[in-house]
């Protein structure tokens, strides 16, 4: 099918570097978010995400004319629904007596509603968003159906999730591999040619629920090894070892790959993904399940060290939280393990000032942010990394020094060296190292 113009629903993360790549490709796009604030920042010329090289091609397609911004979608050849798919935060579900979350998917669902006045016989719909098995046929094809239409004869409809990494959006965008999953063979092959228009990467096709399930199965993977990662952390904590060195050793082996400990897992896919199998399926996701309460509970144990750390209560410490983000060197805050530790420690009695360097200008209840990493530091009684941004592995611990009276540093991310910062007079905590056994 020939495809002149697409319609984006959602600037997200996601939604925008996509609208952006079609646009700079030739295509007329129209991305849509029902968030004023973007669109009005969109038509000024600004950017409301940062990510490597996104300002520069946002700006280009603006100007070029092939990208517009609304708040409403068009008639189109295409529809992308890139909108987000959290969990409700205060619904769970329950199995056997353990309870597990529930995904939202009420902006997939106003996002489709929202296609169904302009959807032509002939258009290709394409969902982007991670969703439970299921969703594109369940969900979407009923919703899309209520224009009259039929999915797979009147319209095509497909599933196509993306796999990238923020911070390395655009580049994977196109080198990545895709997978295409169609409610036909002929919708799936419709998603394949329209992202071939600028996809590099080989593009597989398969069925709608397959695609689904296999978006899931690489963020639920990753998340399981991340926990039994963070289990061997807190057994080499109560066994008086240090778990980076374990592993180090551990992964000589030629068959054996254990990722690094952490204080929790973040962002919007692999602390969220897991669950929709579980929701999906409670009877046969043991594993998944308590890996995740694996991951989430975290934070927990980063506040255990914390405190050890601050000689066994926080209360009354002024802590300087260095990093919010929920991984190094992006500004996505969503789902991040570092927030809810700063969070912890307020609850805890800690005077918190925490600082983000790629969104020094976020607020959150219960603790306080700094607009510099000076103004973290100062008069702070201890000093906790939470994020491994770039700038945090390169800080100079003398330098520090002379902008803190603290002489305490607690690592969560083993990105400091300990000598180092010990030569400079700083007692240094690291987590999955016990120094006392």
């Amino acid at each position: 099918m020939k495809i002149d113009k697409i319609c984006v629903m959602g600037l997200g993360y996601i939604g925008l570097p996509t609208a952006s790549t079609f646009a700079a490709h030739g295509l007329e796009v129209v991305g849509v978010d029902v968030n004023q604030q973007i669109i009005a920042t969109l038509r000024n010329g600004d950017v409301h995400i940062q990510e490597p090289g996104l300002r520069t091609i946002v700006e280009a397609a603006l100007k070029s004319g092939k990208l517009r911004v609304s708040t409403k979608p068009e008639e189109a050849d295409a529809f992308i629904i890139a909108v987000p798919t959290p969990f409700y935060e205060d619904s769970f579900g329950e199995h056997a007596g353990a309870r597990f979350k529930l995904a939202d998917m009420r902006a997939v669902t106003a996002a489709t509603e929202a296609i169904v006045p302009v959807l032509r016989k002939g258009n290709l719909v394409v969902l982007e968003s991670t969703s439970p098995p299921r969703t594109t046929i369940d969900l979407v094809a009923p919703i899309l159906e209520r224009s009259g239409l039929r999915a797979g004869a009147d319209f095509l409809l497909a599933y196509s999730p993306e796999r990238v990494l923020p911070g390395q959006i655009l580049r994977e965008l196109i080198e990545n591999a895709r997978v295409i999953g169609g409610l036909t063979p002929e919708s799936a092959q419709a998603g394949r040619d329209l992202y071939a228009i600028f996809v590099k990467g080989e593009i597989v096709t398969t069925d709608a629920t397959t695609a689904e399930m296999v978006k899931i199965m690489e963020n639920t993977y990753r998340d399981v090894n991340i926990a039994i990662a963070n289990e061997f952390a807190r057994l080499a904590d109560r066994f008086g070892v240090d778990i980076w060195e374990a592993i180090a050793i551990a992964n000589l082996h030629p068959r054996v790959k254990i990722l690094h400990p952490g204080p929790g897992v973040g962002g919007h896919c692999i602390s969220v993904d897991p669950w929709f199998f579980v929701e999906a399926a409670p009877d046969l996701t043991t594993l998944i399940a308590a890996a995740r309460q694996v991951n989430d509970s975290q934070p927990h144990f980063a506040l255990a060290l914390i405190e050890r750390a601050a000689g066994g209560t926080l209360a009354g410490k002024k802590v300087a939280a260095l990093g919010l983000a929920f991984k190094e060197d992006v500004d996505d805050l969503r789902e991040s393990p570092a927030v809810e530790i700063a969070g912890l420690l307020a609850q805890a009695g800690a005077d918190v000032r925490a600082f983000e360097p790629n969104k020094p200008e976020a607020q959150f209840a219960g603790f306080t942010t700094a607009p510099t990493l000076e103004a973290a530091l100062q008069d702070a009684d201890l000093v906790v990394i939470l994020v491994g941004h770039a700038g945090f592995k390169t800080l100079d611990p003398q330098t520090v020094a002379g902008q803190t009276p603290a002489r305490c540093v607690v690592d969560t991310r083993r990105i400091l060296d300990p000598a180092a910062w010990q030569a400079a007079g700083f007692e240094t905590f690291c987590l999955g190292v016990n120094k006392e056994g």
